[in-house]
Formats: C-alpha cells, structure tokens, sequence
C-alpha cells in the first residue's frame, strides 16, 4: 500500500511540475516505433543527502548535471536512429525509445513503473501475461541503482542489459535472471589492478572506495585476490558524501603509503583528488578504475602534476563512426518549440546550453557498452522476428523473454568485435586499455589487457610514464631481505617484517620468504644460501687400502680356523681336545667363521642387505661362542667343586645333555630377537651428515628399531658376563690346567678391544669409523682363537707328552690328593 501511495504523490509531483518546463517539439526522451527500448541513464545526479519531509519523486533536472552520462544517454539514441536506417538489420521495423534520467537510487521510481505499465499505470491486481511495453531496458549505470530496479524487471524477465553495473552480485543468475551487461565485471578490473601492482613491485597499498555496492564489491574482491600474494592491504575506507578528507590524507601519510587504489564513480573520485591538491600531497601513486580514468576535467585541474602519477585502467576508445554529426545535427536542431507538450516525469534535460562540442569531448567511458548493448537488442529481436531479405515477421507475438533468449545467445561482429555473453551474462568482448595522465592532460594509452581467448596483461609504452621524481616510487612496509634472510612478520601484515640470515644447512625457497627450508640430509649449504649444495657421499670401499689389510686378516683367520679344525679332527680322542670341549670345539670354530662375516660387509656402499650382514652374523654366532664357554666354564667348575660331593648332579647333567640344551636355548633366543627386529625394522642405511657440512658417511642405522637391536646387544653383554663369572669362578683350578684361565683372558681381551673401538667411534667421526667397528670384530674373533685354541694346538703339536690320561690325571692329582681319584674319574666321564 505504502509503495502505490508513493507512486502515486511521485507522478503527481511530475505532472505539476512539467507545467513549467520548456519542451523541444520531439523530445530527447521518447521516441515512437514499432518495439520500445528503455533506457535509464543519470544525466543529472544527487550530489548531497536529500532530506524530505514528505514521499516526493526528485525532479532530476533541478540536480548537477553530468556530461559523460549525456553523452552516452545520446549514444543510445544515436544506435537506434542508426539501427532504424539500416535495410539489414530491422528491415520494416522501427524501434522506439523511453530514456529516462534515473539520478537517485530510491526516489525516482515513477519511471520505472512507467517502462514496466502499458498505459502510464502499475495495476498489481489485474490479471496480465505481460504488462510491459518495453521489450528491453538499457541501463543502469551504477551498480547500487540496478540492484534497486533490477528485480522489478527481473520477474517478467524483461531483458536488463547494464553498460556500467559491474558488482559481483550480478553472477547470481537465480536473483538476476534476465540481467546482462556489456561492461566487465569488478572481478576483471581487480584482476588488472593486481597485474598492476606485480608489475611495478608495489606491496604496500591503500584501497579508497566509494560506499556502496560497487565500491564494497570491489575491496571484497581485493582482499580475496591479494591472500596469497606478497601484495598488503595498508589501509582501506569508503568514501561518502561527508568523509573528512583531509583526515583521511593525513592517515595515508602516517603509514607511509604511496600507491592509492582509487575504485569510486567519477564524482567521488572528483572530491579526493580536489582534496588531495589542496592538501598537497606529493609523489603518489594514484590507480584510477575504468569508472573515472578517463575524466575530461580532472587532468586539466592546476596542481594535477604535484601530487604524482595517475595510471588508469579504461576502455580503450574506439570510434564510433557517425555519432559527431548526429551530435552536431542534433544541437543545430531549434529547442523549446512546444512548451505545451507535457512529457512524462524525467523526461526533460535542461541542458540547452551544452554544445555539441562539448557533448562529443566528453569523458567517452562506457560509450560503446551502450552502443553494443543496443546493438546485441537489435540483433535478438531480428532473430525472433525471423527477419530475412528487406522484410520482418511482424505477425510474431513478441515478449521480452523471447528476447532475452536470443539475447543469451548473441554472436554477432561489431566494429571489428565480436559480441557474445558468457553464462553469467557477462561480455565475451572489449579489452582494457591502461592509461597514464600526461602532462598535456589527457590519458594516453600505454600498455592494454585482453581477456579472450586469454589474459594477457602488456604495458607497451612503459617510458612515456613520467614520475614525479623521475624515478618509480616505491612503496613498502618493509624493504626487501637480502638474498639468504627470512622474513619475520611484525603486526598483522605480512609486508612487514625483520630479516633474519638462514642458518647452516638450511636456504631460503622464493617460494615461500617467510621460512628457511632445511636441506635433504644428502645436500648442504653456508649460512645465509639460496639453495643446497649435493654432499660428497663417502664410505670405506673394498679397494682401500685398510679395508685390504683387515680382509686379509679375515682370509688368515679362517685359515687358522680350517687348520685348527683339522688338527682338532685328527686328535679328536685326545685329553686337550676332549678336555677343551670336543665337539663343543668345532661349534665354536664354525661359529666363528661364521660371524667373520660381518667383517667382509663393513666395506662398500651399504644397502638394506649390507646393514643385516654387516651386524647380524656377529652377534648371533658370537652369541653361541659366548654361550659354549661360558656352558663349559661351568661345566669345569661342577667337576672340580660340585660333581664330587654330587654325584647325583652329574649324573642328570649327562642324561639330558643340559650343555647343548643351554646353548640351544641362546641361540634360538638371540635369533628370535635379530630375526623380529629385522622384519619390522630392516637396519637401512642413513645419512650421516653431523660431523660434516659439505660431505655425508653413508651408514647402517642398526638400532632402529631400538626394542629389538637393544635388546640382543644387551643379551650378549649378560652372556659375557655370565662368561666371565664363571670362567673369573674358576681362578684356583690347577695351575698347569689353563681352560678357565684362558676363557677369563678371553673375557678381559674382549672388554679391552671394544673399550677401544668405542674409543676410536668417540675420537673419529669420518667413513674410517667403519675400519674401527670391523677392526674391532676381527681382533674380538682373532682373541677367541688365539687364548682358547691356538695353546692347546701348541700341545698337540709340540708337547705332545701333555697329551695324554695320565698327565691330566697328575695335574688333578697336584690339585687335590684326597680326592684325584674321584675328580678324576669325574672329568674324564662328562668330557
């Protein structure tokens, strides 16, 4: 109710009002023809707040007046009249026109009520298909106004078709159906924008825009594209009719920003760089949008050159043959004939002292969205009309949707461009042109950027731009980090920032400047690098020289060990061979061949098998000669001190064979834990580059799997000191009988060798650390062999009087008179 009362006082304030209007004969605003197009255009516009007491229509020819969107309210009418001459396009078929000046968002509606009604009236009650007389609108020019209209034409999908409304929120093609436009959307403007400020290294940025949906739109749009960028956002406000501009130029100042992206209208942009000559700002950057780069006034302004450089982004202007003399026809023509007529509110222009000169310089901005936007109506309607060769089907019933159908689908050549509409409604046409403000006051075309088939963004002509001190401005929060500095972000914005040098073995990624990248463990670098350098891989190969000795020493201890096999072998049923453990002898000669082996894969380039080879035999063979001496220091203890007082000991040690179940039980255990460790965690080769910047040692990382490795090293320290008891145990035995005696030397040798292997492991830390633990592994076996079996080849060979019953039996009996016979009788029965 509140809208038609509101309607209603709108149109009745026109009416009184166009009593005292002057009127030229054929009004500007209307024009008759087969098809009607609407058109809103804000020739004038409200530059202050208006305050009303009572709901009243504005009558915008009493508001200030705009030139530039004169000119493009006469390019509309221009199309049409060049459109009705053609005998190709609308053969028999004339358009006609309603324009409209629309200078308020809110409160200059009776217009639009007045394209949407056939006979001057809405009648929202009554039943009709379609109650449009108009089959298409042209306009608006400003994002906010078509926000507030657009969804009156958009539930009759009467086709709106914008030459200056760019807001994104036009893409939501379920609120805005029947909306296209021929200018680019913010989204393209913004992109160039960035391309801008990448260009010319600019990080540290103001954004003014003006405030409302354009504006806004724009700064959203802005913030999303530069997250991910090195760009910053310094300060941003929206500009308004009251905003204090002094104050504002003075907080740009504080935070040292010299680049100012400008995204108002024209006469917002207007009252800032007015603002900014008199407050005299100097050495600025000033990015004007397509909306006011090129502005015919402003770059003639005095003072304009002091206060920096003005670089724009602007459709590029093209000619459009024709419109200079339909201009000059059009003023020659006599104003004011028939002051009785009564034209419709907003329908008067007042601007007869506008010369045609002054119409055809004007600020050319969106001149040929117009032109298009007629043109792409034309071309839709010459395809629903079916026209053909000189004639038209005017017998077709036509509404706007049927249009807007056609409208979707438009191709055609304009002007050597192609005009079509993506889904979204938006143009498929048109670069950019990028702009400069020269000294001679107009915007001189130098660089552009193309959106189809792709982008491409190219500044031609980058020598003509004069800066204010000669040189580029620069404008930063933070000067840029030498090359190998991190950046450390101070405040919230990321353009702001301490450098810190990368340390060692670290280099800084272009990619990411806020963070120092550590190098592979195969590569390294100095402090403060841009990259890593690849370190010199080094380990022991089986050509060195040390790696030759000790595998010599190896090839030699397996000589030793087949020898003494076979002496062993042919003496087998003697007092030294029995007595050193008989067949125990030859399980401890092959288990040390075989943890030999580990020797031989401490040399070469380790790999996953190198690294189980190169510890694994050892420790599990050296497990089992552990456990045999250790099984017959006991054993030797029980015959000396246990077997004699119980007999009955010996006796169950005999028939359960407790020697080979102990050893047994040592064997299967450590194998348990070598063979688990292995399968969940292969000991596999790493790096080792700690001691080293510019080279690594490739080494076997046994432990780590650290339950199962420690474990069975730790269960080898507690056979060697389970060893070493028993054997320590037997210190009194007698004294020509050396078996235990020789096993605690053993011990004692073993306990020196790995003291120094740790030793050498703790002092050297190059690939020769290798030599050290395989060093270690031959002496540790060359010790088994020498204190435990090369004595008693010494008797075999050379005493061999010591080899016999009785000389055993009369060491035992030195030992102890009172019970030889017993003790003896004991050691020969369980060896």
């Amino acid at each position: 109710m509140f809208t038609l009362i509101f309607v209603y006082l709108c149109l009745l304030c026109c009416n009184l009002h166009a009593e005292t209007e002057c009127f030229s004969k054929t009004s500007e605003f209307k024009m008759k023809g087969d098809y009607l197009l609407g058109g809103l255009f804000g020739v004038h516009h409200v530059s202050a707040t208006l305050h009303q007491n009572i709901p009243e229509a504005i009558i915008c020819s009493s508001q200030e007046f705009s030139l530039s969107s004169y000119r493009r309210f006469q390019m509309m009418r221009f199309s049409i009249e060049e459109i009705n001459n053609s005998t190709s396009l609308l053969p028999n078929v004339t358009l006609g026109y309603e324009i409209f000046d629309h200078c308020s968002d809110t409160k200059n509606f009776p217009g639009i009520f007045s394209l949407m009604s056939v006979d001057g009236s809405v009648q929202p009650w009554k039943e009709s298909v379609n109650f449009s007389k108009v089959i298409a609108v042209v306009g608006t020019g400003t994002s906010t106004a078509t926000m507030t209209v657009a969804p009156l034409f958009m539930m009759d999908l009467i086709p709106m078709i914008t030459y200056g409304a760019s807001s994104s929120v036009f893409f939501r093609k379920q609120n805005f159906p029947s909306f296209l436009r021929t200018v680019h959307p913010n989204k393209d403007v913004i992109e160039i924008i960035l391309r801008f400020l990448e260009k010319f290294k600019w990080t540290w940025v103001a954004f003014l825009y003006s405030d409302g949906d354009y504006g806004r739109d724009g700064l959203d749009l802005f913030v999303k594209k530069i997250k991910d960028t090195e760009i910053c956002l310094a300060f941003s406000h929206g500009l308004k009719e009251d905003t204090d501009y002094p104050k504002l130029i003075k907080q740009m100042e504080q935070h040292r920003i010299n680049v100012i992206i400008v995204f108002t209208t024209e006469w917002t942009a207007e009252r800032l760089i007015m603002a900014a000559i008199q407050q005299n700002v100097t050495n600025k950057v000033w990015i004007a949008a397509d909306a006011w780069s090129l502005h015919k006034k402003l770059p003639k302004r005095p003072g304009i050159r002091n206060i920096g450089t003005v670089l724009g982004i602007a459709e590029p202007k093209i000619t459009i043959p024709g419109f200079d003399d339909f201009i000059n026809s059009f003023k020659a023509q006599n104003q004011c004939e028939n002051p009785e007529q009564d034209p419709f509110c907003n329908q008067r222009c007042n601007c007869s002292s506008v010369s045609a000169e002054d119409i055809i310089t004007a600020d050319p901005s969106f001149n040929f969205p117009v032109y298009s936007a007629v043109y792409a109506v034309a071309h839709a309607l010459h395809a629903v009309l079916q026209c053909g060769a000189g004639s038209c089907n005017k017998s077709i019933k036509l509404y706007p949707h049927m249009v807007l159908e056609e409208l979707r689908k438009s191709k055609f050549t304009l002007l050597n461009q192609t005009i079509q509409f993506d889904d979204n409604g938006d143009p498929k046409f048109g670069p950019y042109a990028i702009v400069f403000w020269n000294e001679s006051g107009d915007a001189e075309e130098i660089g552009s950027y193309t959106f189809h088939p792709k982008h491409n963004f190219d500044i031609n002509n980058y020598w003509f731009i004069l800066w204010f001190y000669v040189l580029q401005p620069e404008s930063f929060c933070s000067k840029e980090c030498p090359d190998g500095f991190m950046k450390k972000q101070e405040g919230v914005h990321k353009c702001c920032f301490s450098c810190t040098i990368c340390p060692k073995g670290t280099y800084l990624n272009t990619t990411d400047p806020y963070n120092c990248m550590k190098c592979k463990d195969t590569e390294w670098s100095a402090e403060g690098s841009k990259a890593c350098k690849p370190r010199q891989l080094e380990y022991v190969q089986f050509s060195d020289p040390a790696a030759i000795c000790i595998m010599t020493g190896t090839v030699i201890l397996l000589a030793f060990i087949v020898a003494i096999s076979v002496l062993f072998a042919l003496n087998y049923n003697t007092p030294v061979v029995r007595s050193a453990g008989g067949p125990m002898c030859f399980l401890i000669l092959g288990c040390l061949s075989l943890c030999s082996i580990s020797v031989f894969f401490c040399f070469g380039k380790p790999t996953i098998v190198f690294c189980i080879l190169r510890y694994t035999p050892f420790f599990l063979f050296g497990s089992v000669c552990l456990a045999c001496l250790a099984v017959h220091s006991f054993k030797i203890i029980c015959i000396f001190k246990i077997f004699a007082k119980l007999p009955i000991l010996q006796r169950y040690w005999r028939k359960y064979h407790r020697s080979w179940l102990i050893i047994s039980i040592v064997f299967f255990i450590q194998a348990a834990q070598l063979i688990s460790g292995t399968i969940l965690s292969p000991p596999e080769p790493y790096p080792d580059t700690f001691w080293y910047s510019d080279k690594y040692i490739l080494r076997c990382y046994f432990f780590k799997n650290h339950k199962a490795s420690l474990s069975s090293c730790v269960f080898l320290f507690i056979l060697w000191l389970i060893t070493l008891f028993f054997s320590y145990t037997g210190r009194n035995l007698p004294k020509n009988y050396n078996e235990v005696r020789a096993i605690t030397f053993c011990m004692l040798q073993q306990i020196l060798i790995w003291i120094f292997f740790a030793t050498g492991y703790t002092i050297h830390h190059g690939k020769y650390l290798q030599i050290f633990s395989a060093l270690a592994m031959l002496l540790s076996l060359y010790s088994y062999l020498f204190n435990y079996f090369i004595s008693k080849c010494n008797i075999i060979i050379f005493k061999p009087e010591q080899n016999t019953q009785q000389y055993f039996q009369d060491l035992i009996l030195d030992y102890s008179m009172q019970s030889s016979q017993l003790v003896a009788h004991h050691f020969y029965s369980c060896l």
